[in-house]
């Protein structure tokens, strides 16, 4: 864990990389960035409008972004140096919020639903679930994978850990879902197809009876 020096004292990030992904990093900030969230933003192009997204994107190396409350956490190319990257990120963020501006535009500019296939949308998703969501998980031993995406429906099934645990539901309705609709607005309903009863420690008993 290394501290970002930052010049106004009253403004304090502090950096600590993933223990899980190397090309992670948590900046957690003595101020709130942005209100909400989280708030994923996989390109610089879903960044467009967003004055803190677009000095983080403009960094050599940073291919995505998640902001939630107080917390921005960054991922960065295998290649790119987080010794480069943190004192950069830091700066980037300390100066927006001195700015006053908003950090995030709420709406993107650049979001078109009707502009993108069902296999845009999915691969999207994909990416979220590869950059961000599963890595997460793989500590519990549980991952989430997309079964299919038709008419604006995403199917998903869960499994290893997430299978049959009782925190899945809340993986799923406070992480990926919102995750997802703020990544993807086509999407209007998120299904889970897992058998929940298969797992290695099913809440859903099989006779119905919750164990």
């Amino acid at each position: 864990m290394s501290e970002v020096p930052v010049i106004d004292m009253t403004l304090r990030i502090r950096a600590e990389t993933s223990p899980a992904d190397p090309d992670m990093c948590k900046f957690a900030v003595s101020r709130v960035v942005h209100p909400g969230g989280p708030h994923f933003f996989a390109s610089s192009a879903e960044a467009q409008g967003s004055p803190l997204l677009e000095r983080l994107f403009a960094l050599s190396g940073v291919t995505s972004v998640l902001v939630a409350e107080s917390v921005v956490t960054v991922g960065k190319h295998s290649a790119a140096s987080w010794a480069e990257l943190k004192p950069a990120i830091g700066a980037a963020i300390r100066t927006q919020l001195l700015t006053g501006v908003p950090a995030l535009l709420e709406t993107p500019c650049n979001t078109s639903p009707g502009s993108r296939t069902d296999e845009d949308v999915r691969a999207l998703v994909q990416e979220l679930l590869d950059r961000q969501v599963n890595r997460s998980i793989a500590g519990h031993g549980g991952r989430i994978s997309i079964v299919a995406l038709r008419d604006g429906n995403l199917f998903i099934t869960m499994s290893g850990g997430c299978q049959g645990c009782a925190a899945s539901q809340v993986t799923l309705k406070q992480g990926f879902e919102v995750m997802v609709r703020r990544l993807a607005p086509e999407i209007v309903n998120i299904i889970d197809t897992t058998d929940h009863s298969a797992g290695d420690q099913p809440f859903y008993a099989r006779t119905g009876e919750a164990r």
